[in-house]
């Protein structure tokens, strides 16, 4: 069944089983690598993604139920012409070790700074809560996200 919506701004039309995780059509059938398979089962957030500007599961979520809706992965944030304030912040602070689990804390990130642009750290803690990074970066990951907070309130908006 032929399934359309948009990925990272770009018009996308998918022929695959309705039932296929969104996860398995991002890697195998556009080549977007940047979202990763870490559970299966909605526990660590290696593979969170924004489906309209709400993050969400990609390894459970069936691709079926996602006609029409604006997806936005990890490479839909910056470029590595121009990053996102957020992967710059987390290049800054070296938030990252081995990075499996970066590209789901920064769209867990994006989401949050949209909806509060001056999130306290709680707030911060409560929005990466569902995301494990095994490397030991939680507080260097925090700095990162009130570092790019900060940078984008300076920025005024887009």
């Amino acid at each position: 069944m032929a399934i359309a919506f948009a990925v990272n701004g770009v018009a996308r039309h998918i022929d695959v089983p309705e039932t296929v995780s969104l996860l398995e059509v991002l890697r195998n059938h556009l080549g977007l690598m940047g979202t990763r398979y870490g559970c299966g089962l909605e526990q660590c957030g290696c593979c969170m993604v924004l489906v309209d500007d709400q993050p969400i599961h990609a390894c459970t979520r069936e691709v079926g139920s996602l006609a029409g809706c604006r997806i936005t992965t990890v490479e839909g944030l910056g470029s590595p012409a121009k990053l996102h304030p957020l992967q710059q912040a987390f290049l800054d602070e070296q938030a990252g070790q081995c990075g499996y689990c970066l590209s789901g804390l920064l769209i867990s990130a994006k989401a949050l700074l949209d909806r509060t642009p001056d999130p306290t750290r709680a707030e911060i803690v409560a929005a990466l809560d569902k995301h494990l990074c095994r490397c030991g970066a939680h507080q260097r990951i925090l700095r990162a996200v009130e570092r790019a907070a900060a940078l984008l309130r300076e920025a005024g908006p887009a």
